[in-house]
């Protein structure tokens, strides 16, 4: 008996194991079709999951739905943006919910999230994105819309994990932000009326109308909070909430309306200690507070009342005060005493724009300097209206001393201020100057400054700024960074709109330095980080850049600068003047003049570093510069003229280029450069022996010594463009030899020219000067050929091929035709004299005479013609013997 009983347990709970496998695959399609449903016929946006699973052992005894990328994408007007994003989504319900026939609702007792984006966002009409609930279902009765539910919420647990919610009106400019939110609470939501315990942990960050008033804010919230369900009310109980460290207590309740949110709240610090204050503060700024000895109270009261809708907020009052209060960290040798703040943030009517700020009074003392600071801020939303006072001295070291501030540079240096300002924002914004009340001076002496925007720290010996109605004027400002220094004074156009509005800083300056390094101002761009993804498993790290130099993009600004000397790269430049226009991420270089290789240099052009890669744009003129100095000790003449650095002189050029910048270096990128050049030659000589291209032409043309070869005046011009320099035909003359050079070259040192001689005969050698006497023309001496040499290879590895023996058969025909016109006309001459004899009555002439004269004129010209070939082709035919004994 028993052992049938073990055997009928064993198959039923082997047949209860195979449904418990199958029921996923039983019921998927059913629960795919009720999330779809469930999501579909409730909202007018795209939805879509990748993918829905049914588990019956992951929460056994209870059936666990999971949906996983979950999306929400809102439809017009706010089309393609994301309204909700859940990475998962967890349900749990009784196995018998499966069993329910179609038209039942699911009752849910879990519902968990993880990996949540939530963004809510008003556009300027007011409109709302989360609105994406289908009209037609609002217009049904209460009955047969519930009817139609697929799931009802009966839970008692639910779970919310690493959640970011947006918050975002684009006609007040606020924005929230919460994130890595934690939330989670336990209650049985069967019962109308219930208490849910809950826990939560978030990050805040607000910001409004480009004002940031908190950054990654630690936010935590223990409470209990009553639940009136029926009524939409939310009571505070027991609670417990921190805002970084500083606790915070809730009272009161909030309920929701058709026309929104009804607040009836009340909090403040249950104790009144001013650790209270530093606790606020988040730690990466404030350290550790758990042993900082203070004195004095600190506390935060507020009472938050009414209705929150499309057009009123709840009329609040917070009030924040310390008295008499002090801090010393125990580590630091100083403290800050003194200390007294009255603020308060009120709204008395509802309505947002009439909340206005009162900083009543701040002031603290260190040692025996007292700062003080009064400041109103109304009508906040529509144009905010500022009016703030500051005066007192600041000593930056024993700030330093007595706070502990992380910086990468110990604070130095004494901050003075008396200054009244009044203004409004819209009068920022437009730069209406004349609406702005500015009045007093701060200065800043022996301050050291260090940021992300500066690749090395500032030292600020003096600076002294005073304050109009109309601008700020920069009296004096003296500091060094690196190994340069420099001296501004000026005017700030728009200081207002650069601290409060992200303007760009206007203004215009003059400079005086006695040594400026380029490299000293020239500020690194942070490497690219490894991109997020959603995907955790496609997550692949973004290639970097590395570091590039960029051209501030706040700046805005015309300096007039003189410097003795500038240091670029390894180039020392003298007595520089000239103006730079400073805007957009780029650099407009205006008449820029200064002694460098013994010579001036004029630049106008403009350098930019907006585009991901810098680009450049310079007119440069060099008069009188030495050309050894300036083609070894720049690279990008180098490349242009690589034959310069055997010249010896100077030069007189003015050169046109544009190409891409190296964007860590910010030298020219030899590749891209297009530009031209033209040149002139001044007192120039040449050392042949400093050049493999010259010795091995010099070897080939042996009728040039190139050493005694003379440039001067030499004007050249050439264009280059994608790597390739172009030389447009060069003459001049070694002698009474004309030459001339053409061809191209690149970059890269390869070349291609073709460098033509326009040779006397006379200078070809000892065997054509022979066959020249044996000749016996004087005239043949006037003679001259072409002689070509094809210059290829590149200039460290030349290649040097003539057409000497070309030249030489040229001579040949040249002299054959010249010695033809002389016996010609020497033979008519004879002829002459003969036939005047023969005329004369020369009877005595023998038989044997009168044979040997041509009697007809083709007979003379057949005889002279032979006569001359023969004496021609003997003198050739004893140059080539002799060429061949040599040889032999």
């Amino acid at each position: 008996m028993v052992k049938k009983i073990l055997k009928w347990t064993g198959i039923i709970l082997l047949v209860l194991i195979i449904l418990l496998a199958a029921a996923p695959f039983i019921f998927k399609d059913k629960i795919k079709s009720m999330v779809t449903k469930a999501i579909n016929e409730q909202v007018d946006a795209t939805v879509a999951f990748e993918d829905v699973s049914l588990s019956l052992f992951r929460d056994f005894p209870m059936a666990s739905v999971q949906i996983e990328k979950l999306s929400v994408i809102n439809k017009a007007p706010f089309e393609g943006d994301t309204l909700v994003y859940m990475g998962e989504v967890n349900l749990s319900m009784s196995l018998k919910e499966l069993f329910k026939s179609e038209g039942e609702a699911m009752s849910l007792e879990y519902l968990a999230t993880k990996d949540g984006v939530v963004n809510i966002l008003f556009n300027e009409d007011g409109l709302g994105n989360f609105d994406i609930a289908l009209k037609n279902q609002e217009e049904k009765p209460a009955d047969e819309s519930s009817e139609s539910k697929p799931f009802a919420l009966d839970m008692k647990d639910y779970k919310v994990e690493n959640l970011r919610f947006r918050y975002f009106d684009a006609r007040s400019k606020i924005n929230m932000v919460i994130d890595s939110l934690y939330h989670e609470g336990h209650g049985n939501f069967e019962q109308s009326k219930l208490d849910l315990d809950t826990e939560t942990t978030a990050n805040l960050t607000l910001d409004m109308d480009k004002t940031n008033y908190m950054r990654n804010v630690k936010l935590k919230l223990d409470a209990v909070l009553g639940l009136d369900l029926e009524n939409s009310i939310y009571t505070f109980k027991e609670n417990k909430a921190f805002i970084n460290k500083m606790p915070l207590e809730f009272d009161g309740s909030l309920a929701l309306r058709e026309e929104g949110q009804l607040f009836d709240l009340t909090f403040k610090t249950p104790t009144s200690s001013f650790s209270n204050f530093l606790a606020l503060i988040p730690q990466a700024y404030a350290g550790s507070i758990e042993s900082v000895k203070t004195e004095g109270d600190f506390t935060i009261n507020g009472k938050v009342n009414g209705m929150y809708s499309d057009t009123t907020v709840p009329k609040f009052n917070i009030a924040i005060a310390s008295n008499n209060a002090s801090f010393k960290y125990p580590d630091l040798p100083k403290s800050v005493q003194d200390i007294v703040i009255d603020t308060k943030i009120i709204n008395e009517t509802g309505i947002l724009n009439d909340t206005y700020i009162n900083l009543d009074k701040l002031s603290f003392r260190i040692d025996r300097d007292v700062f003080d600071a009064r400041a109103t801020i109304k009508n906040v939303v529509e144009n905010a209206l500022v009016a703030a006072d500051l005066k007192g001295t600041i000593n930056l070291g024993s700030l330093g001393q007595a706070y502990p501030v992380d910086v990468d540079v110990p604070l130095t240096g004494i901050l003075r201020a008396d200054v009244s300002t009044k203004f409004d924002m819209q009068a920022v914004e437009k730069s209406e100057y004349e609406k702005i009340d500015n009045r007093g001076s701060i200065s800043i002496s022996g301050v050291t400054y260090s940021g992300d925007a500066l690749p090395k720290p500032v030292k600020i010996a003096k600076a002294d700024l005073q304050f109009n109605p109309s601008r700020v004027n920069l009296s004096q400002f003296t500091a060094t960074t690196g190994a340069s220094d420099m001296a501004l004074s000026g005017t700030l156009d728009n200081f207002y709109g650069f601290m409060f509005k992200d303007q760009v800083l206007k203004g215009n300056f003059s400079m005086k330095s006695d040594k400026l390094v380029v490299s000293d101002f020239m500020a690194p761009e942070p490497a690219t980080k490894p991109a997020e993804t959603k995907k955790a498993a496609d997550t692949k790290p973004a290639a970097t850049t590395g570091e590039s130099v960029k051209i501030p993009a706040f700046l805005d600004c015309t300096i007039a600068a003189q410097a003795n000397t500038v240091v670029y790269d390894n180039l020392n430049m003298k007595n520089v003047s000239g103006k730079m226009i400073i805007k957009d991420e780029a650099v407009n270089i205006q008449n820029l003049k200064t002694n460098m290789f013994e010579g001036l240099i004029t630049a106008n052009g403009t350098v930019s570093t907006k585009g991901k890669v810098p680009v450049f744009n310079m007119d440069l003129g060099l008069n009188k510069v030495d050309i050894p100095q300036a083609f070894t000790q720049i690279t990008m003449l180098k490349s242009i003229a690589p034959i310069a650095e055997v010249i010896t002189g100077r030069l007189n050029t003015d050169i046109s280029v544009s190409g891409n910048l190296d964007p860590k270096e910010m030298t020219p990128d030899l590749k891209t450069l297009t530009g031209s050049l033209a040149g002139q030659l001044l007192n120039t000589g040449v050392k042949a022996d400093n050049s493999k291209l010259l010795s091995t032409l010099d070897s080939n043309v042996k009728f040039i010594d190139f050493d005694k070869l003379k440039l001067d005046n030499l004007k050249a011009n050439m264009t280059f463009n994608d790597g390739k320099v172009n030389i447009k035909p060069i003459d001049f003359k070694y002698q009474d030899i004309p030459i001339q050079v053409s061809g191209q070259h690149g970059f890269d040192q390869s070349m291609s020219y073709n460098v033509t001689f326009d040779v006397p005969a006379k200078y070809l050698g000892n065997d054509v000067n022979k066959l020249l006497n044996s000749l016996g023309s004087a005239e043949a001496n006037k003679i001259s050929v072409p002689v070509t040499a094809v210059l290829t290879g590149s200039f460290n590895n030349p290649k040097v091929s003539t057409d000497l023996s070309k030249t030489v058969t040229t001579l040949t025909q040249q002299l054959l035709q010249q010695q033809k016109e002389k016996l010609i006309n020497k033979g008519k001459e004879q002829l002459g004299n003969k036939l005047q004899d023969l005329i004369g009555g020369n009877k005595n002439s023998s038989d044997t005479t009168k044979a040997t004269i041509p009697t007809t004129k083709e007979e003379v010209k057949e005889e002279v013609k032979k006569q001359a070939e023969d004496k021609v082709k003997g003198a050739v035919r004893d140059l080539f013997n002799r060429n061949k004994k040599d040889k032999n």
